[in-house]
């Protein structure tokens, strides 16, 4: 959940800021200026390409470069390595979740919290579905330092969740919520891997079942499991 919004062009240079700030060290120019935007989204395209029809440890810099028709060395000018770009595309669609899951969350009414994280659950799910690209990605292969930016409380969807539990909800205690949120987020991203690599979509639907029923518990438990 899995995690104010900012622009396509922000999001490159936020995705990874380790290989941003290598980056500008080595000399390397900064994909948000105006003049190499459309050359950084060239790559962007290629990359999603190839993400949703090849297995990712098969796609390399040089063949994301020959189907976004640069060289390797004007692919080199804006990443540094294949990491970098992908997790460039990761926190892309992670910003495109919270804004559609933003809208979402404007037009929910009420207080029942399993309904809510059902309602999570099910968006990010359809998100997942719609997007190859970001499925490749989204389970393992996001370098460590973008994963624990995006998997903070308020970071991302992930303060989405967090606000309305705590406005909507009447969850007050913040230290509290935080490590719930994280432990969430950890295990929540293993059983969306886990769901998606059934073999149907019954026995995917199952494991999402499972999912919803075991954060629901943990974040709302009955008054017989606080007993």
């Amino acid at each position: 959940m899995a995690k104010g919004l900012i622009s396509n062009e922000s999001a490159v240079e936020h995705s990874a800021q380790g290989s941003a700030d290598r980056e500008n060290r080595s000399g390397r120019r900064n994909p948000v200026q105006e003049r190499s935007h459309e050359t950084v989204q060239r790559v962007f395209r290629a990359a999603s390409e190839l993400l949703a029809s090849a297995p990712i440890d098969e796609i390399t810099t040089s063949r994301i470069a020959q189907a976004a028709g640069l060289s390797i060395g004007a692919l080199y000018r804006f990443f540094p390595d294949k990491q970098s770009i992908i997790d460039a595309i990761a926190v892309r669609h992670m910003e495109e979740f919270r804004a559609e899951f933003e809208s979402h969350l404007a037009a929910l009414n009420g207080s029942d919290g399993p309904a809510f994280l059902s309602m999570v659950i099910d968006a990010f799910v359809a998100f997942l579905e719609a997007r190859p690209d970001f499925r490749a990605v989204a389970f393992g292969r996001i370098s460590a330092a973008t994963r624990r930016r995006q998997a903070d409380p308020n970071a991302s969807g992930a303060g989405l969740v967090k606000r309305f539990m705590m406005e909507s909800l009447g969850m007050s205690d913040l230290a509290n919520l935080d490590l719930k949120l994280r432990i969430a987020i950890e295990a929540g991203e293993r059983l969306f891997a886990y769901a998606f690599e059934q073999p149907d979509a019954t026995a995917r639907d199952a494991v999402i079942a499972e999912l919803k029923r075991l954060l629901s518990e943990y974040f709302f438990p009955t008054e017989h499991l606080k007993s």
